[in-house]
């Protein structure tokens, strides 16, 4: 890598995958285009590698190019003016001289006496209009977030959901004011500002640089800690929350790692159903016995309570919230088996509590696959249950 250039290692891994005869052919014509082409079409599939292995696919990768290409946002332009919502102008028009001193220079809004083309964001709630084209012609970068949206729109979505950084916070209000001026529901697009992640080894924190090019990729925590980990360490905290994600706690096959913790309670269910079903005892249908032990009451309460919270999670879009329930549900569970014992009690108490162990094995099960984490049958410890 060349000094003062990026830094990046994994330049080094494109530069190897590429047609050898090809990429001289390249060099020798200079053919940017074609160096651009052989890195974006190697990049997007490391991602929809890395994102497979993570338990992410979408249904659709669309690509920027694909809008200019189809004429869409010169489409969306016009769209704009015929709503009357565009006008020309080498500054926002209605606003204050304070407002104006924060046009940044890139809009290409001050190019001497060359009116850019401004979007009536402000009528809509933005602090102030925006340009969509440059006095020079070029459209700046709200114009294809428009035009994607409304070919999102024109697909049959009637509500988009983005997660951006919170890098991008203050944007959200543009381009929401933005589709509103372009007739789009009020209610079309969520964004969810997710923050930034913070791996840690213990107590240190692994150190990243973009400008250098070091930096932990998805592959590398999948590889780590495993897919299901990943996800349940993702999941358990709200979008808007600062993660930090302990490998070192991800790695333990303890309770200290809430993804085992629950695949653990998972198992155990089925560890004594097997064992019950050694002995002749089954969970079986039938009318069951009253709820009398404490922890029992507490356990079933809990189970009845699985349908609102994901109810609930759906209709303020925090997932968090089903991982959360899935710890408090396996902390009454094993509460529950240490205190109320199955195989050891009475016939008819096993069968009752081998009833109650299997509704909350369905119920964890049924959270892990919300989750896309799975639900295994067997784990290193779950042979520890009861004899």
């Amino acid at each position: 890598l060349p000094e003062g250039g990026y830094q990046g290692e994994y330049l080094a891994t494109l530069a190897d995958e590429l047609p050898e005869a090809a990429a001289r052919a390249a060099l020798a014509a200079d053919d940017s285009a074609w160096w651009r082409a052989q890195a974006l079409e190697r990049m997007i599939a490391w991602q929809q590698r890395d994102l497979a292995r993570y338990g992410v696919t979408f249904d659709r990768w669309f690509r920027e190019s694909a809008l200019h290409e189809s004429g869409a946002v010169d489409d969306t332009k016009r769209a704009l003016d015929a709503r009357g919502v565009t006008y020309q102008s080498v500054k926002p028009l209605g606003v204050s001289e304070a407002a104006q001193a924060r046009v940044d220079s890139e809009e290409g809004a001050s190019a001497g006496d060359a009116p850019a083309t401004w979007l009536k964001t402000h009528d809509q709630g933005d602090d102030m209009d925006r340009v969509i084209v440059r006095a020079d012609g070029r459209p700046t970068y709200l114009l294809p977030d428009i035009a994607y949206h409304r070919d999102k729109r024109d697909r049959g979505f009637r509500r988009a959901i983005n997660l951006w950084g919170p890098d991008h916070h203050a944007y959200v209000t543009t381009l929401t004011s933005a589709l509103k001026a372009l007739g789009l529901e009020d209610d079309f697009l969520k964004v969810q500002i997710v923050q930034y992640v913070k791996l840690m080894q213990g107590d240190e924190e692994v150190k990243m640089s973009k400008r250098l090019g070091q930096f932990e990729t998805l592959a590398d925590l999948v590889e780590e800690v495993g897919s299901d980990c990943a996800r349940f360490f993702f999941l358990q905290l709200s979008s808007n929350a600062h993660l930090k994600f302990d490998m070192e706690k991800a790695k333990e096959r303890s309770d200290k790692n809430p993804a085992f913790y629950v695949q653990y309670a998972h198992a155990r269910c089925c560890s004594l159903a097997r064992k019950g079903a050694e002995r002749g005892l089954t969970a079986e249908t039938g009318d069951s016995a009253p709820l009398t032990a404490a922890e029992e009451v507490a356990l079933v309460r809990k189970l009845s309570t699985f349908p609102e919270v994901v109810r609930g999670a759906a209709a303020a879009r925090e997932p968090h919230r089903v991982p959360t329930y899935l710890m408090e549900l396996s902390a009454e569970l094993h509460r529950y088996y240490h205190n109320c014992p199955v195989l050891k009690a009475e016939p008819a108490v096993a069968r009752h509590r081998l009833r109650v162990h299997d509704a909350a094995r369905q119920v964890l099960s049924n959270g892990l696959a919300l989750m896309g984490v799975s639900a295994p049958e067997r784990l290193d410890r779950e042979e520890e249950a009861e004899a």
